[in-house]
């Protein structure tokens, strides 16, 4: 468990470097424990690996002050888990609380530890970490763009990232690239 630990962190890490995220983004993480364990998504929840890979993850983002919104898996319609703080009150709440065979072992992780949780419908997420195949794309802001990541996998799960940027509009790149350097 302290590798599945381990892993995380770096993979959180070098994501929130090369995003170049700030205090107060948002980081979706979709986490399949069962593709870690090396099983099938969706078939072999593992609470023991999930805890490990969320501690990694919860704890680099929360010395950074950046919000962790956990995607439950799609039993939950892959609903999002998250602090009650991180989101204006213009979201709309649903009613759920994940169990690890219903709703995803990471996000019972991450209901269980946060403080005030609630749970979204959908979030506009600045980056995130795709962990076994849990299609995180969904609550990315547009316009999604890779990560390369050291890390390729965490456990037995394969491991994608991707930070998001403003989408061009009327204009050229270069024009962009002059007024954010």
């Amino acid at each position: 468990m302290d590798e599945l630990y381990n892993q995380a962190r770096q993979a959180i890490i070098q994501l929130c470097d090369i995003a170049k995220l700030k205090s107060g983004n948002i980081v979706i993480v979709g986490c399949s424990s069962s593709e870690i364990s090396g099983g099938t998504i969706g078939k072999n929840s593992n609470l023991e690996a999930a805890e490990s890979v969320f501690k990694g993850i919860y704890e680099e983002l929360s010395e950074r002050n950046i919000y962790l919104a956990a995607q439950c898996c799609e039993h939950l319609n892959r609903a999002i888990i998250i602090e009650r703080d991180a989101v204006p009150t213009t979201y709309e709440e649903v009613n759920v609380v994940p169990q690890p065979k219903a709703g995803g072992s990471f996000a019972t992780a991450a209901y269980k530890t946060f403080k005030d949780p609630i749970a979204l419908e959908e979030i506009k997420a600045d980056a995130g970490l795709d962990i076994g195949g849990t299609l995180i794309g969904m609550h990315l802001k547009k316009v999604a763009v890779p990560v390369r990541l050291n890390l390729d996998h965490i456990g037995n799960a394969i491991l994608l990232a991707a930070r998001t940027r403003p989408k061009f509009i009327g204009g050229c790149r270069a024009i962009y690239n002059e007024t954010n350097q």
